[in-house]
């Protein structure tokens, strides 16, 4: 098979998939006759061919897909002019401290937010395969460790937690609402959004008010030290 029509396969599989496909599985299109870099370097070329057009290809945390490019959301987002309801802060304050600290256990959440963690934000966060649980902290109670998805970063179109935007300590707006606009904008456009329920927990009336940054009040992050038997982060996707 010659490179032209090599490409036109690799092309054909990428358009009509319904979600992200791995090296292994466009490997498998040509039943492993070529080897990872030769398909590499395909879908480079690919990825060249649809320079200019209004759909890219792009490569994700859990493989490659074509995708529209986000200057043309705006046009695309009337096609659906319905805007999906907007997370609850006390969502989006769970989901950055998993993302920016994980593993991490409901305990942990906790103790940065100031607040008891619900168990409908967790179970949200889980129905919309943002999280999940990865291990158990060998503590009394073994409490869950919960870590990011790969459907997570697909759905910010980043490839390894590494691509998440740095937080600024002393950052204007505070760095939470800074970090919200980064981390959940794409995401919001990306897929419907799950409906966010009514706020939910309680906050003991002995404990003081969360604060609106991941930062404490000398600029520094009010993030626990991870716990050393803690399992790594997720793995990354497979290079091979």
């Amino acid at each position: 098979m010659n490179t032209q029509d090599a490409k036109r396969v690799l092309e054909t599989a990428l358009i009509c998939a319904s979600q992200p496909l791995t090296l292994r599985e466009l490997r498998s299109l040509f039943a492993d006759e070529l080897g990872a870099d030769t398909v590499r370097g395909l879908l480079d070329e690919l990825g060249r061919d649809w320079e200019g057009k209004g759909v890219e290809l792009v490569a994700l945390a859990s493989g490659w897909r074509f995708q529209s490019r986000p200057e043309l959301r705006e046009y695309l987002d009337r096609l659906h002019p319905e805007k999906p309801p907007r997370y609850s802060r006390a969502v989006l304050e769970t989901l950055a401290i998993i993302a920016y600290r994980q593993p991490v256990t409901r305990g942990d959440i906790e103790d940065i937010r100031g607040v008891v963690v619900a168990s409908q934000i967790v179970k949200q966060l889980e129905d919309r395969g943002w999280i999940e649980a990865i291990g158990h902290r060998e503590t009394p109670g073994r409490p869950a460790l919960y870590a990011t998805t790969k459907a997570f970063l697909d759905d910010l179109g980043l490839v390894s937690l590494e691509q998440l935007p740095a937080l600024e300590v002393g950052s204007e707006p505070p760095a939470f609402e800074a970090l919200q606009g980064q981390l959940l904008e794409a995401a919001e456009e990306a897929a419907p959004a799950v409906e966010a329920p009514a706020e939910a927990e309680a906050q003991p009336a002995d404990v003081p008010a969360p604060s609106l940054s991941l930062f404490g009040d000398d600029g520094t992050p009010a993030l626990p030290n991870p716990d050393p038997q803690d399992p790594p982060p997720q793995p990354q996707p497979e290079s091979a």
